[in-house]
């Protein structure tokens, strides 16, 4: 099951990280997808999919390169870098997706810019 959901997470972005193919991405979406922010807001479905059709879409330029893509059981992980058009900000995500019945059906997102990944770590650091 892991490998087979790592594949339909695989598939979905294909398109979508090439050429800005959100249609495809939307064919392996379930009708109740449901996606949630950090910052507890949720979208469904057809909110998400005009939110990405607007970051990602083929005229929108953001460009993605995904670094890892990870499995474990129902739950796909997705480590992207994503460079803004026209020299906007870099940002760093990890998605978290449920697959269930074939379908991408939850997803769980982290976005951080990367020119604040130092300041955000400062906790982190011992001698702060």
């Amino acid at each position: 099951m892991t490998t087979e959901n790592k594949s339909i997470v695989g598939r979905a972005l294909a398109g979508l990280v090439d050429t800005g193919d959100v249609d495809t991405l939307a064919s392996y979406l379930s009708e109740d997808f449901t996606h949630h922010r950090s910052d507890s807001t949720t979208s469904t479905r057809a909110q998400w999919l005009a939110a990405v059709r607007a970051a990602l879409g083929p005229t929108a330029g953001m460009r993605v390169d995904i670094l890892h893509l990870l499995a474990d059981g129902d739950h796909v992980v997705v480590h992207s870098r994503r460079r803004l058009p026209d020299g906007g900000p870099e940002i760093v995500v990890v998605d978290v997706l449920r697959i269930a019945d074939g379908l991408i059906a939850e997803g769980w997102e982290v976005i951080e810019p990367a020119g604040q990944a130092a300041a955000n770590d400062a906790w982190w650091d011992a001698r702060a």
